[in-house]
């Protein structure tokens, strides 16, 4: 929803109304993960995807008719559908698709929520995708770490939902739960779909080198909040690095220590040395490395840079539990020469590194290509 957000806002700022369509769950290789979304403007105009173009036509239909009737829906697209080949999902999966009119008098918290995201606050929306009494779909709540804004009907089931909703925002994941009448995570006549909003993933790069400017450039691409951190102030400058939020000139392992301590590190965070020095890559390990293993730590350099490394950091008492879990040399084998394609090289490793992926050509692979890896975050 994140992507769609500010077309969404603008249409409701205007009093105009549109249709909201947000996949709920998928199952198979469906091509687009829950939250993701799809508006039907006021005009016709469509923004965002829910299936990167397979059913795009049939929910287009469902919103223009949720548009004028009010009434909310779920839909369920796959090949086992009479239907399939004429709305185009031929992939084999199966999706779940929700379709909501959006408007000022039926969603009046939004410009709220809206602001939340773009300062960073972290707010959820629940929203009843089913119910056995139809005039309850559609309900919603907006659920912030201290805070519970409007009601899905009865008290229980706001207060178990809004308890997952903040669990759900501490992992930074969207997800369908189910409920019964009590409110009770069992049964499957309610449906809460909930979308959350978290702060950026972190993407630190360390090193103010080219190589540098071109990860910093991937990781905006990919959604990173970046920041780009040399000792050097020469090389750290906002000239060189013009697409990242922050630049830091500071001894990196002094400056990982002191986001640590603050709080802004988390297992979303991945963390790049690019220099190749040990005088900044030796400390600066070995504070990286004491985080937990799921955040994502990676060094340039050759094999033999690397073993050297390794052999200074076990001097400093870095377990070998610790350092198996540093991506060195950084990256996946590409084959790359360049910046950019090294780049590439090191977002896919923090990509298959955080979905479980295996980092193989599909070709080779068995299963769905999409969903069929789960991403290695703790409960939390």
């Amino acid at each position: 929803m994140r992507d769609v957000l500010i077309d969404l806002l603008r249409w409701w700022r205007a009093g105009a109304p549109v249709a909201l369509a947000t996949v709920v769950e998928t199952f198979g290789s469906a091509p687009r993960q829950p939250g993701s979304c799809m508006i039907v403007g006021p005009s016709g105009e469509v923004v965002g995807s829910v299936s990167g173009g397979c059913v795009e036509g049939a929910v287009y239909d469902i919103g223009t008719t949720v548009i004028d009737s009010g009434l909310a829906s779920l839909h369920r697209f796959g090949v086992s559908d009479e239907g399939a080949f004429a709305v185009g999902l031929t992939c084999g999966g199966i999706l779940d698709v929700f379709v909501q009119r959006i408007d000022r008098y039926g969603f009046p918290e939004l410009a709220a929520v809206a602001e939340d995201v773009e300062c960073g606050r972290p707010v959820a929306i629940a929203t009843l995708v089913a119910h056995p009494d139809p005039a309850r779909v559609g309900a919603h709540v907006v659920v912030r770490p201290d805070a519970l804004e409007g009601s899905l009907g009865r008290r229980r089931m706001d207060d178990a939902v809004a308890a997952d909703a903040r669990g759900l925002l501490e992992a930074g994941a969207t997800s369908a739960l189910r409920y019964s009448a009590a409110g009770e995570r069992r049964g499957r006549t309610r449906w809460s779909l909930v979308v959350s909003f978290v702060p950026k993933p972190r993407l630190i790069v360390f090193g103010a080198i080219d190589f540098a400017a071109s990860m910093a450039h991937v990781g905006s691409f990919l959604g990173y909040d970046v920041t780009v951190c040399d000792a050097r102030p020469v090389f750290a400058t906002h000239s060189r690095f013009p697409s990242v939020r922050e630049v830091v000139v500071k001894w990196p392992h002094r400056y990982l220590a002191e986001e640590i301590a603050a709080g802004r590190v988390d297992r979303r965070t991945a963390i790049c040395v690019l220099t190749h020095d040990p005088k900044f890559d030796v400390p600066l390990l070995e504070v990286a490395l004491r985080l937990p293993e799921d955040v994502y730590v990676g060094a340039m350099g050759s094999r033999r840079t690397h073993e050297d490394r390794a052999a200074r950091l076990r001097e400093r008492g870095v377990g070998e539990g610790q350092l198996a879990r540093l991506a060195s040399p950084i990256g996946l084998d590409l084959g790359s020469r360049t910046p950019e394609e090294t780049a590439i090289s090191i977002a896919g490793e923090i990509i298959a590194r955080r979905w479980n992926g295996s980092g193989r050509s599909l070709t080779t692979v068995d299963g769905p290509i999409h969903g069929s890896h789960h991403e290695v975050v703790p409960a939390s």
